[in-house]
């Protein structure tokens, strides 16, 4: 039986210059909440959760924490290879995890460019396992890699494609499933759980950390946006036998292979008509910026069961600097968040964690004011995808106080809500 949590401090982690992962022994691993460094607690750690991945990251240096004094420092050679340059070493974490610590690193110069769209979490090794400073959020296993088998999900993929020549939204999932491994591509074509409907090619927001659309100039987005919006008949055709037959039945508009959802919805709406004259069985999910409340309002009274925010602040002059919006605030997103409260509709945030920024104090406070007047259902902790150094410059964040820390926080919050429930996946409702 695998640990819950190791006996001891793990070792730091480093990758030399073959890109071989190796440990030091001499240095505990140590974790990085935003301006701060520190050595995780035992009970901060659980083993690398399968289906991760390690990732190493160039031109960064390591932090580890020394044993005798508890002191962060950089390790910056290789005791195996002298004069030989060193990277730092992190773990993108699959589905249901979420960080209390980022890796630990310093830059080697100033003019590093920013590391790829995802989450760095911190990482260490001790007694043949890794560990990271994370925590499972939610119990739920749809995304989990043992429920995935390759040879199910090409086989049942390629049939469903040759089946359907002619629905574009079907054959740009398929490209979704079979290229970019998309978790919730392979639940519709396996039949089961939550499955996607993007729709839009275009959004109302730059943000800075968009993982389909990036400047040439900056790092690439990690997937290619859909590039045309589907006909109803073309999203019926996904969402109607989905919601009809699968377990735990969901589709959601919404995808990181688009835009901001709300811009069709003139679609959006047909399309739920449509859906929900066919089947009352299952939740129709959005998840959105929740930029265009009266959008949001149409969506509600066709049907919409649940609204999902995309919120990386609870601040809005933070909210504006990542967002970047274009004709909308914050305010417009609070308000589209009542609205489906008074229609009786069910709403998550999708709430971005950077360990440091999210458990800064101010923060707390600017969340625990929108739970309070906003009435959120859910929130999913969903570790924000975006180098830190880049994130924190880009929202000109300056903390003048420690952050919480992560649990800290999330045991706060659970205290001050009780009603209010947290997760990392879109609920099935009906």
């Amino acid at each position: 039986m695998q640990l819950l949590h190791p006996d001891d401090i793990p070792t730091l982690v480093y990758a030399n210059d073959k890109g071989e992962i190796k440990n030091f022994p001499g240095l505990y691993m140590a974790g990085r909440s935003g301006n701060f460094f520190c050595k995780p607690h035992l009970d901060d750690l659980i083993p690398l959760p399968e289906g991760s991945e390690l990732f190493l990251l160039p031109d960064r240096r390591p932090i580890g924490v020394s044993p005798g004094d508890d002191d962060p420092m950089v390790f910056d050679h290789d005791p195996d290879a002298p004069g030989e340059t060193i990277q730092a070493v992190a773990a993108f974490m699959a589905p249901a995890h979420t960080a209390i610590h980022s890796a630990a690193y310093e830059p080697a110069r100033n003019d590093l460019a920013p590391l790829p769209l995802f989450a760095y979490t911190a990482v260490g090794w001790l007694k043949g396992i890794f560990w990271v400073s994370a925590f499972r959020s939610d119990p739920d296993n749809r995304q989990d890699a043992r429920c995935f088998d390759p040879e199910k999900i090409k086989k049942k993929t390629v049939r469903l494609l040759k089946k359907n020549p002619q629905n574009r939204l079907i054959q740009h999932l398929g490209k979704c499933c079979l290229i970019y491994g998309c978790p919730a591509a392979r639940n519709y074509f396996l039949g089961r759980w939550e499955a996607p409907l993007p729709t839009s090619p275009i959004c109302n927001a730059r943000c800075v950390g968009c993982i389909s659309l990036q400047p040439s100039v900056c790092c690439p987005a990690t997937q290619d946006r859909i590039n045309f919006v589907p006909r109803v008949s073309e999203i019926a055709a996904i969402a109607v036998p989905h919601l009809q037959h699968a377990p735990d039945a969901i589709v959601s508009f919404g995808q990181g292979c688009e835009g901001e959802p709300l811009l069709q919805a003139s679609v959006l709406e047909k399309a739920i008509r449509s859906i929900r004259a066919r089947t009352q069985r299952g939740t129709i999910n959005i998840n959105s910026n929740a930029s265009l409340p009266a959008k949001i309002k149409l969506l509600a009274e066709a049907g919409l069961d649940s609204l999902r925010v995309s919120l990386n602040s609870a601040r809005a002059e933070y909210h504006a600097r990542y967002y970047r919006p274009v004709d909308f605030s914050f305010a417009d997103v609070l308000e589209s968040i009542d609205i489906m409260k008074m229609a009786g509709k069910f709403v998550s945030l999708n709430y971005f964690i950077l360990p440091g920024f999210s458990d800064d104090p101010d923060e707390f406070a600017a969340l625990c004011r929108l739970i309070e007047e906003h009435r959120p259902d859910l929130i999913q902790l969903r570790n924000l995808n975006m180098d830190p150094d880049w994130y924190l410059e880009t929202v000109g964040y300056a903390p003048g106080t420690p952050p919480m820390g992560i649990c800290t926080w999330f045991a706060e919050l659970k205290q001050l809500f009780p009603m209010l429930r947290f997760g990392y996946f879109n609920p099935a409702l009906r």
